[in-house]
Order: structure tokens, then sequence, then C-alpha cells
């Protein structure tokens, strides 16, 4: 017997386990490119990542000196670490090569759009944020992507009404 589509996809990401997903950046923005980016965490952030709390909602990339930050990403205090806990709102440092700090946030620098964090994930152990280059979307282009949905949906549910 064939596997079904989500079990296809739970065995090709398995070192790959989300921890927040920024659901309300594909509303706002439209995402012209993304790329998997290492942080730089201390241990608390680490373990308050484990638990699954964070905050995307707010944050975003910038470009500073040649580094790329993460800034307003709220990763709130683990509990347990006392007096060694992190500040929830610091900026955190993204790794990625040179060639693609030029290629990627440069030109977002230049032609002022925006980095947006899009989801952060556990992969191979190691903590990963997907950042976005993201345009600013419109009014009337949210509305025209609602009503694209609704209708994509409507077509979906006439579609298996009809197989029955």
């Amino acid at each position: 017997m064939g596997k079904s589509k989500k079990s296809k996809q739970q065995s090709a990401n398995t070192n790959e386990r989300t921890i927040a997903e920024n659901r309300k950046a594909r509303h706002e923005y439209l995402v012209l490119d993304s790329l998997e980016c290492g942080i730089v965490l201390v241990g608390s952030e680490v373990k308050s990542l484990r638990n699954g709390t964070v905050a995307l909602s707010e944050a975003y990339g910038k470009v500073r000196n040649g580094e790329v930050w993460l800034i307003n990403c709220d990763i709130p205090e683990y509990v347990e670490a006392n007096r060694f806990n992190h500040k929830p709102k610091r900026e955190r440092k993204l790794l990625l090569h040179r060639r693609e700090i030029q290629r990627f946030a440069m030109r977002a620098y230049e032609k002022g759009l925006t980095l947006v964090p899009l989801k952060m994930y556990f992969k191979e152990g190691k903590a990963k944020v997907l950042l976005g280059l993201c345009k600013g979307k419109q009014e009337f282009d949210k509305r025209a992507a609602q009503k694209k949905a609704e209708s994509d949906r409507g077509l979906r549910l006439a579609m298996m009404r009809r197989q029955k």
C-alpha cells in the first residue's frame, strides 16, 4: 500500500523540528526569496526554544557592518536558568556566508525590501532561521489573495463532492 502524503513529508524531514512559524508574514508580505541561516544563541535560549516558546511576529533582519542581525525576536527567559538567563529581546547574529550576505541581504538594503524571519526550526540539532526577502503588500493585494484562496477552496470542495 502507498504512503499518505503527510507521512512522506514527515519521513523526508525527520531531522527537522519546527519551533515557530511566522504565518502573519506570508499575509503581510510578498516573499521574493528565502534563505536558511544559522543563529548565534546562548544556552538558556536554546533550552527555551526546545520548550517551543518564541515570538517571530515582530522580528526582522537588519544588515549592520557587513553582518546580518535578527532584531526584536522574543525568546522568553528559561525559568530554570536563574542568574545565567538571557535578555528576551536581545539582538542575535545570523550566520551567513559572505557571498550570501552580499547576494541576499544587500539586495534588501539597496531596493528597500525587508528581511523577515518566516520560520525557526531545529535541523540536525542546530537552530536555524528561514529568512525571507520580502516586499510589503498593499491592502488590495491582500484582498485579492484572500479572494483567490476562497475560490480555490470552493473548487477543491466541489471536486471532492464530485469524486464521491
